[in-house]
């Protein structure tokens, strides 16, 4: 019983003493931003511009504007406001796991897909 405890005790010491990422997720809610992602080896930029409410994404020339909707003040759910096929009428889900300095890591996907994408975004004002 007591190496038990002594191990659980070890266990919790080593977690507790570990670093958690920053999250200062209020900071970016919103503002100007670049997403830069890796697509066939390429970098390819996005650049958008976030009010509490909407997005105005600029991809390749296009301007796109979406809703934003906060579930909290870490993850937002974005979507399309004139969607031009069946795929840009999906809702996009971010959550942003780890803020530092200027940028933040996000996790992404479709609403309810399980398969999530990381990125990195930089707030530019």
């Amino acid at each position: 019983m007591k190496k038990t405890i002594l191990a659980a005790l070890l266990l919790f010491l080593t977690y507790s003493c570990q670093k958690m990422p920053e999250c200062n997720c209020t900071d970016f809610t919103t503002g100007s931003f670049e997403f830069v992602q890796i697509i066939n080896g390429k970098a390819d930029t996005t650049r958008f511009v976030r009010t509490k409410n909407e997005q105005i994404e600029t991809y390749h020339g296009r301007t796109d504007t979406a809703n934003v909707r906060w579930v909290n003040d870490c993850e937002l759910i974005i979507q399309k406001k004139n969607p031009r096929n069946r795929n840009e009428k999906k809702a996009i889900s971010m959550r942003i796991v780890e803020t530092m300095g200027n940028q933040y890591i996000m996790e992404y996907s479709f609403v309810g897909d399980i398969n999530k994408q990381t990125g990195t975004v930089t707030k530019l004002d």
